[in-house]
Parts: C-alpha cells; sequence; structure tokens
C-alpha cells in the first residue's frame, strides 16, 4: 500500500485522501486525482476480501473447472442423499436439477420438496418422473421444514441440500462419493463457490483457505450448496435442521456438526454455483431476518453478541488466508497452471 494511503485502524477501510475532494485545480491536478482514484481503486481490489461479496465483475460465460478423479481403486462409492427444496423456482428448477441427475453417480436419492408453487415448478418434476427418487408439492412451514421432510424420505450414508435455484458443478458427485471414500475419517467436506446470476452467467468467485474451526464460531464461510455431510453426525446432532430459523439454517447445523466433534475438510475446487438474483432469499432477507437471525447465532453459540471490533479481530487471520489463497489461484488461471 502507498505511503500516503491511510487505513483505518479498526476497519482496514482506506481513508479519505485530500485529493479525493472537489477542487478548482488545473488539468495537471485533475490528472493527479485520476491516478490516485485509480491506485486507490486497485489497492481496495487486492486487500478486499471476496467473501460476502457477490457481484465482482461484470457478467460472463459460465467456466467450469474440471475436477480431478481420486482413484480409489475397488473402494465402493456411498450413496448420496440430496434434497432440493423449492417454492415458486421454476425458472431456475430444470437447470438446477439437471446440475445433479446429468452427474449419472451411481448411488444416488434425490428428492425434491416442493412447497406448493403456483407456477410451473410442478410440470417440470412430472418430467422427471422415474429419474428421480421421488418429489412431492405440499405447503411447508419454510425452507428448514421442507428439507426436513425430504432427508425423511431418504437413506444415503452421505447427505446434501441443493437449493432450486443454484446447481452443482460436472463431477461434483463422483468427487464427493471419492472423497468420502477415501476419508473415513472426515464427516464434513466443502469446497470453493462459483457465485452467477438470473441467466446464469458469471460473476463472482470464493475462494477459500484451509478450514478453521474458530473462525466458524464467528463468521458463516461455508458456501451451503457445496457442503456434504456424513448422515451418522447427522443423526447425532438430532437428525433435523432448526425450523425455527429461515436464513442461518445451515451455519446453526454447522456449529452443531463442529460442537458434536465433527471433522471437517475444506477442499481447494468449485463444487457448486450460487445463484443470486433479486428474488433469491439472501438478496431479499439479508438485511432484515438476515442480520437478526447471525446476531441470534453468536448468542446462542458463543452465549452473547460481539461487538463489530471484537468480530474483525476474531476472524481478521481467517481473511488474510482467503486474500492468499485467492491470489494463488488467480495467478494460478493466468499462468494455465
Amino acid at each position: 500500500m502507498p505511503a500516503d494511503v491511510k487505513s483505518d485502524p479498526k476497519t482496514g477501510a482506506l481513508a479519505a485522501h485530500p485529493l479525493d475532494s472537489k477542487s478548482t485545480e488545473g488539468d495537471s491536478v485533475g490528472a493527479l486525482r485520476r491516478q490516485y482514484r485509480k491506485l486507490r481503486s486497485g489497492v481496495l481490489r487486492v486487500v478486499s476480501p471476496r467473501l460476502g461479496v457477490f457481484h465482482q465483475y461484470p457478467p460472463r460465460k459460465l467456466r467450469v473447472p474440471r475436477l480431478p478423479n481420486l482413484n480409489i481403486g475397488n473402494e465402493p462409492l456411498p450413496t448420496i442423499s440430496i434434497v432440493t427444496p423449492s417454492f415458486e423456482q421454476g425458472r431456475f428448477l430444470r437447470q438446477c436439477l439437471g446440475s445433479v441427475l446429468s452427474q449419472d453417480y451411481p448411488h444416488l436419492e434425490y428428492f425434491v420438496q416442493d412447497g406448493g408453487s403456483t407456477d410451473e415448478s410442478e410440470s417440470i418434476l412430472r418430467g422427471f418422473d422415474g429419474r428421480l427418487s421421488g418429489w412431492e408439492v405440499a405447503p411447508d412451514r419454510g425452507q428448514a421444514h421442507a428439507i426436513n421432510r425430504g432427508f425423511r424420505r431418504t437413506n444415503g450414508e452421505i447427505m446434501g441440500w441443493l437449493n432450486s435455484d443454484d446447481m452443482l458443478m460436472p463431477g461434483a458427485l463422483m468427487y464427493v462419493g471419492q472423497f468420502f471414500a477415501q476419508n473415513p475419517q472426515i464427516s464434513v467436506l466443502y469446497g470453493n463457490r462459483i457465485v452467477i446470476n438470473a441467466r446464469g452467467l458469471e460473476v463472482g468467485r470464493w475462494i477459500l483457505p484451509k478450514h478453521q474451526r474458530e473462525a466458524l464460531q464467528w463468521i458463516d464461510f461455508v458456501p451451503q450448496e457445496t457442503m456434504f455431510w456424513r448422515r451418522s453426525l447427522w443423526d447425532t446432532v438430532g437428525g433435523e435442521l432448526d425450523e425455527s430459523l429461515h436464513f442461518a439454517i445451515d451455519w446453526d447445523l454447522l456449529l452443531r456438526f463442529q460442537k458434536a466433534g465433527g471433522r471437517f475438510a475444506h477442499v481447494p475446487h468449485f463444487l457448486g454455483a450460487f445463484r443470486i438474483h433479486p428474488q433469491q432469499k439472501t438478496s431479499a432477507q439479508m438485511n432484515s431476518l438476515g442480520v437478526s437471525e447471525i446476531a441470534a447465532m453468536r448468542n446462542k453459540h458463543l452465549g452473547y453478541e460481539p461487538s463489530e471490533d471484537e468480530l474483525s479481530r476474531q476472524v481478521r487471520w481467517y481473511l488474510c488466508r482467503h486474500l492468499l489463497e485467492h491470489a494463488r489461484v488467480r495467478v494460478k488461471d493466468k499462468l494455465g497452471i
């Protein structure tokens, strides 16, 4: 960072600079001001965490990274149970279902629990008859209730849910199945996230460092659509999601997994795509219900609500590791490695 660019010691944000103010100086000062702003913008792009940022660059064609084959030999693949909760998401539902079924994972249970949609969702589901393990269209008490109902219709050793506006990346299920077969000591797995818009164009990437148990107590950084876990751990923590929650459902489950001694692993691969659009729950409810539920989670699991300064201190090193990993992956992409 240039010596004349100051940062706030509490937030790390870059402070205002005299050259940012309006003035009537000549063109040379105006040119200097523009150069400074360009430099400052570049610094911000480098030092600002991407986690929590959905729109990182202009929409571009989704580039799907190839997932490795773990070569587990004759080791049997586990059955994977996936539930998709859905409500009035017909415009995205077909793409979501296709992203799962097109992978042809040999041991898949896939159940769709629709909350009583009045759009084209039911006709889409009828079109997938015979390929899904089952589906139901019935009123529910919210997303957590729908997911719980769906999971009660499954028996697979590995579990995960995929919201009806999100997608799995090609090869994700084979990679997940192989990983769990190869690593019996791991009970929770998650990867990196690609962010897409309503048209399916890529607008961002969340590249995470290795799992940090302590940081998860303070912030929810796990991309839910990339998360899978063992049913044995699910049963240990009660075998259901907290249906009183609507926004922090997955974070609460992760903290319960962690408290029960679950062993987590983050893999440096893109396993899923998270779609951001105006009707998406994260967009619509973050500033109201989301904020209050996040505060409630910290009270529940920490015993109090920490200040913003304390949160910044507690997650600082995790975010630094995230920035380093993000930079490493960008360099590899540039070099074509």
